[in-house]
C-alpha cells in the first residue's frame, strides 16, 4: 500500500488528474440532494490543479451474497426473450472468458427458446449472487440513460456552429495498471509541456483556446451536445436525412461535475425540477449564462464516428446495446457481460420495473456495488424516460455456477 501512496502521491504533485480507468461513457443527468454512500460524489478534494483523490472502496460487507432463484422479486414473470437474445450478444466477447465459455456454448446449442425453456436454462447454468453496498444496505441508485439524436452539418455554418469534437492529437491516456497492478483500474491523463506531463485542458479552458479545433461534424444546439457528451453517444441526422453516429472515445481527465447539482446549489431550480427536461427549460431561459453553466462540469468528452445501424451504440464491452436489456455497472464489482436481475421502479413512480438486464456498459459516475444506468434507446421518447429516471433499486448479477465471486 506504501508503494501505491507514494506512486500517486508522485503524479499527483506532478500535476496529474488521477481518475479510476472507467470511462465516463454514462453519467446521470443530475444528482439528488442526497447521494448514496456506493456513488462517491462529491469526492474530496486534494491540494491538486484539477484532480479528486483517486478513491477505491473499502467495502465494510462483502458486495456479494449467494441468493435463492425464488427471492428474486418478478423472477418468474419476465419475458426472457430478450435477455436471452442481449446475453448471446455478450458471449461474443464472454466466450473468450474461461469462466463463461461453457455458458455460452450451452445458449448458442439451445434449441427450445420459449419462456418455460429459458427459465430453467438460466437456473440451471447460472447462481444469483445479490449485491451488497460498503455498508451492508442493498438499495442503490439506478439512472437512465439514452442515445440523442442531434442535427448538424460536415461544415461549420449556421446554425451548425457547434464542434462535436474528435480525440485531440496532443492528449496522453495511460491505464496505470498496465505499468503497476496494484493501480489497477485507475487512468491518468494529460499533456505534454515539454518534458513535464501537467492536466489536460478543462472544458472552460478548451473553449478558450481550442474552439472548434478537430471537430468530427458541427451540431445545431449546444445544450444538446452537452447531453450527448453525459450520455456518451448519440446520432447526428444531416439534412438530407442520411444519419451517423458518434460514439465515446476518450475524456480530458477532468471529474463530471453535475450541472443539475449546480443549479440546485445556486438555487436556480429545487431538486425535483433538475432533471434533463428542467436543465433544458433553465437553458432556455437564461441563455446568457449558459457558458457559466456548462464550464461547471470541467469534464469534455471526445468522440469518433461510426455507421448509423440499426443497432444500438456499442456499450464498454464492445457489444451493441439493447434498449430496455442492457444497464452501465461499477465492473470492479460486477462483471462486465453478466446478466443482472434489477428490481426498481419505473420514472417517477412506485409502479415495479423488474427485468433481466445485461451489464453492457460502464461510466464514471457509476460507482458501487448497488448502482446502475439503465439503457432506454434512443430518440426523444427514451431520453425523455432517462431524464426522469433516479430510483431505488436491488441488483443480483447472476455468474456461472462454480464461480464464486470475491
Amino acid at each position: 500500500m506504501s508503494r501505491i501512496i507514494a506512486i500517486l502521491t508522485a503524479l499527483l504533485l506532478a500535476g496529474c488528474a488521477v481518475q479510476p480507468a472507467v470511462p465516463p461513457v454514462v453519467q446521470p443527468i443530475a444528482q439528488p440532494i442526497a447521494q448514496p454512500a456506493l456513488q462517491p460524489t462529491p469526492q474530496p478534494v486534494l491540494q491538486c490543479p484539477v484532480c479528486p483523490a483517486p478513491e477505491l472502496p473499502k467495502p465494510s460487507a462483502k458486495p456479494f451474497e449467494p441468493a435463492a432463484w425464488e427471492s428474486l422479486p418478478g423472477w418468474g414473470e419476465d419475458d426472457l426473450g430478450p435477455a436471452f437474445s442481449a446475453f448471446l450478444s455478450s458471449c461474443t466477447a464472454l466466450q473468450r472468458r474461461e469462466i463463461w465459455r461453457e455458458s455460452c456454448l450451452a445458449a448458442k446449442g439451445l434449441a427450445t427458446r420459449d419462456g418455460v425453456a429459458l427459465r430453467a436454462w438460466f437456473e440451471a447454468q447460472l447462481q444469483p449472487w445479490q449485491l451488497i453496498n460498503p455498508d451492508g444496505g442493498r438499495e442503490g441508485l439506478v439512472t437512465g440513460y439514452y442515445e440523442p439524436l442531434l442535427k448538424g452539418n460536415r461544415q461549420r455554418s449556421k446554425p451548425y456552429l457547434y464542434p462535436v469534437q474528435a480525440v485531440p492529437p496532443d492528449l496522453i491516456d495511460v491505464d496505470l495498471g498496465d505499468l503497476y497492478p496494484e493501480l489497477k483500474h485507475m487512468r491518468l491523463r494529460g499533456r505534454l509541456e515539454g518534458r513535464k506531463l501537467v492536466p489536460y485542458f478543462s472544458r472552460a479552458e478548451w473553449e478558450k483556446t481550442h474552439p472548434g479545433d478537430g471537430a468530427l461534424l458541427w451540431v445545431d444546439d449546444v445544450i444538446d451536445l452537452f447531453f450527448m457528451q453525459i450520455q456518451g453517444s448519440g446520432q447526428v441526422q444531416f439534412e438530407d436525412g442520411s444519419r451517423v453516429r458518434v460514439s465515446y472515445a476518450d475524456q480530458n481527465g477532468h471529474p463530471y461535475r453535475s450541472i443539475g447539482r449546480w443549479l440546485i446549489d445556486q438555487g436556480e431550480l429545487n431538486a425535483d425540477k433538475a432533471s434533463m427536461q428542467g436543465i433544458k427549460a433553465w437553458a432556455k431561459a437564461h441563455p446568457s449564462r449558459l457558458q457559466e453553466l456548462l464550464n461547471n462540469n470541467p469534464s469534455l468528452v471526445f468522440f469518433r464516428e461510426l455507421p448509423a445501424t440499426a443497432d444500438g451504440p456499442p456499450g464498454a464491452l464492445g457489444v451493441p446495446l439493447t434498449a430496455e436489456r442492457s444497464i452501465a455497472v461499477d465492473a470492479r464489482f460486477t462483471p462486465l457481460g453478466a446478466p443482472v436481475w434489477l428490481f426498481t421502479s419505473y420514472p417517477n413512480s412506485e409502479r415495479p420495473l423488474a427485468k433481466l438486464m445485461l451489464a453492457q456498459d460502464t461510466g464514471g459516475a457509476i460507482r458501487g456495488p448497488v448502482r446502475a444506468d439503465f439503457y432506454w434507446g434512443s430518440g426523444s421518447d427514451a431520453g425523455s424516460q432517462a431524464g426522469k429516471m433516479r430510483q431505488k433499486g436491488q441488483m443480483w448479477a447472476l455468474l456461472p455456477k462454480g464461480y464464486a465471486p470475491k
